[in-house]
């Protein structure tokens, strides 16, 4: 069955680049707050717009009359992130793009879409986490991931927890069912030799990828 995928427009970064092209074909959008500023660059008319707005800009609300607006108290339980990831879920998303999850001023947002992301990913959704030149992929236990990265750019492992059954396979440093303990920095900045697989037996963890930094090459 096709996925239906849901791109949720949040406030931080986001370059607008091939590989976030590629990752929204075929998606429908959903903007929180001040996320709402990509939708110009992307192209895209969300179909749902969510928050308090207390970062939205005058002109920008002012820019998009049409989009159904669904307005929340600045004093409420969760961010307009998440109201705007559930707003997804309840129209049938099994795929979200988190697009602008990652960079940005608030680096309690970027940390807490991270930890939104496994969130989502324990649940059974597919999830990407983009700033367009960074990308996050949730590592769960026994879900295999193969990521099609350029040859020479830089990926790291972060582990959530301690991490057992750990391996890498095409890149520059693989492991082979690592142990790798909670905190510890061995799997930062490894290098891709094109398309990587990471797979875990137990824990959870995120992929972050930089397809467009070749410092590592």
């Amino acid at each position: 069955m096709t996925p239906s995928i849901f791109t949720i427009l949040l406030g931080g970064e986001l370059t607008v680049t091939d590989r976030v092209r590629e990752a929204i074909v075929g998606s429908r959008f959903i903007a929180a707050d001040s996320g709402m500023r990509h939708a110009h660059p992307l192209g895209v008319v969300p179909e749902l717009w969510v928050g308090d707005f207390d970062s939205a800009p005058a002109a920008l609300l002012k820019a998009w009359p049409q989009v159904e607006r669904q307005p929340y108290a600045a004093a409420k339980n969760e961010t307009d992130g998440e109201i705007a990831t559930a707003e997804a879920i309840a129209r049938g998303a099994s795929r979200l793009v988190l697009a602008g999850a990652l960079g940005g001023e608030r680096g309690d947002h970027a940390l807490q879409h991270l930890l939104h992301g496994l969130s989502l990913a324990e649940r059974g959704l597919d999830v990407l986490l983009t700033s367009g030149s960074e990308e996050a992929t949730p590592l769960m236990a026994g879900r295999p991931l193969r990521l099609d990265l350029p040859r020479g750019s830089l990926f790291s492992v972060i582990g959530f927890s301690d991490l057992e059954g750990l391996t890498i396979g095409n890149a520059r440093y693989p492991l082979d069912r690592f142990s790798l303990r909670f905190g510890s920095s061995r799997t930062i900045s490894n290098v891709a030799e094109g398309s990587v697989r990471v797979s875990l037996d137990q824990g959870r963890a995120m992929v972050l990828a930089r397809p467009y930094d070749m410092t590592g090459a």
